[in-house]
């Protein structure tokens, strides 16, 4: 009888994502100052290599909500699963797809 795991010991197994990879993340909230600031230090927390740079902006047609993507160095399913947590548990984030 083999000792080797089932495939579902293996968190990699239990993704659809592979990594690392890059993986963009769309942030909306409330147009206001610091937004932009907050997720930048959020992602970097999670991504110490996440390059601000590459953040895209899209403001909602009345300009109350403000769309922000992020492209972040995904390491693992529980680094996603705690920079989503972070980022939905700001007072400024409405919805993190």
């Amino acid at each position: 009888m083999s000792a080797t795991p089932p495939a579902s010991a293996d968190p990699r197994k239990d993704s659809l994502i592979e990594f690392p990879s890059f993986f963009p993340i769309k942030v909306m909230g409330l147009k206001a100052d610091g937004l932009v600031h907050a997720i930048t230090e959020i992602a970097a927390r999670f991504d110490p290599q996440f390059d601000a740079r590459s953040i895209e902006l899209r403001e909602s047609s009345g300009g109350k909500y403000l769309g922000v993507t992020i492209t972040v160095t995904a390491t693992s399913r529980a680094q996603l699963d705690d920079l989503y947590r972070a980022l939905t548990a700001h007072p400024l984030v409405k919805v993190v797809l």
